[in-house]
């Protein structure tokens, strides 16, 4: 493995560090700072709330806590095992992997830990119609399979356009 590798793999491991720190820390001071339940008011259209989620996202299947730690830490095993195919062949995949593994990760702890996943972000979609409440660890795992997700697929899509490009030019008129 070459010195720029080792720098790069070093990198998004530290990144999967401090984005599973500030998402234990975040919910630890949510935990610590207000009650269940309680929130802070609004600022525009966004509260801070805190809720306890024994499920999975949108509180689907809950209180299912064994099988659900169990499914994070099989998807937890595979991401390692398909770090090396997805870091080549997407530009992006390391860093989204990273980011689904931490967020991952983070809610992993809680639930092992705590029996239920903290959340605390809770977003005015308009009136009085909200997002199901979440946190930095559900932000990640989002982010990094939408860009996940669109790396792929460019990534894809620019081979598939090398191909027909060179078959044409391999073609006769």
């Amino acid at each position: 493995m070459s010195k720029l590798s080792w720098k790069r793999e070093g990198g998004i491991l530290l990144l999967s560090f401090i984005i599973i720190a500030l998402d234990q820390l975040s919910k630890q001071w949510i935990r610590a700072t207000l009650s269940l339940g309680e929130s802070f008011p609004p600022i525009g259209p966004l509260t801070i709330i805190h809720i306890q989620n024994p499920g999975a996202a949108f509180g689907l299947f809950s209180s299912q806590t064994l099988i659900l730690s169990i499914l994070a830490l099989a998807g937890l095993i595979a991401m390692i095992g398909f770090y090396p195919y997805v870091s080549r062949i997407a530009s992006w995949g390391g860093f989204s992997l990273a980011l689904i593994f931490a967020g991952a990760t983070g809610n992993l702890i809680d639930r092992v830990w705590r029996g239920y996943v903290t959340d605390f972000i809770y977003v005015r979609l308009w009136s009085d119609v909200y997002w199901p409440a979440f946190n930095i660890a559900d932000s990640c795992i989002t982010i990094g399979t939408c860009i996940l997700a669109i790396s792929v697929l460019f990534t894809f899509r620019k081979g598939n356009k090398i191909s027909a490009n060179t078959r044409n030019k391999n073609v006769p008129d």
